[in-house]
């Protein structure tokens, strides 16, 4: 096995989306966890608009990776609370392929009434894996 997570998907499980249904974690490897980001920009202001949150999202997992050395080849599990539906094909994706590449992490994704502040309307939380 390699030093960094394996991801795979049985041949016989369709994926509904871009995801992995497994992520194999390397022996010996250490384990991160890390709190859920939001879309806040760099001065701790939320964007209005639900687009740039996820973008902002996404550039705040990528600091905390690398806080740690990590990059989004470590990342072995992403959980999506969002409170508004997601426009996968026109946004989510592109920014998720872009910071992913073809390989995909393991990823669950809930609608929720609300998080917590009342202007935030995605938060991302990562689990990461090095040997």
């Amino acid at each position: 096995m390699k030093n960094r997570p394996v991801r795979t998907s049985p041949s016989d499980v369709i994926a509904v989306g871009n995801y992995s249904h497994v992520t194999i974690v390397p022996r010996n490897a250490q384990l991160y966890t890390f709190s859920g980001q939001i879309g806040a920009d760099e001065s701790g202001n939320l964007p209005d608009d639900y687009n740039k949150q996820i973008e902002n999202t996404f550039i705040n997992i990528d600091k905390v990776l690398n806080s740690q050395s990590l990059n989004a080849d470590d990342v072995i599990k992403v959980n999506i609370w969002a409170t508004e539906e997601i426009d996968w094909e026109n946004v989510f994706d592109p920014i998720w392929d872009k910071f992913f590449g073809n390989t995909y992490p393991s990823m669950t994704i809930a609608y929720v009434r609300a998080l917590g502040l009342p202007e935030i309307k995605i938060e991302i939380e990562i689990l990461a894996a090095k040997v």
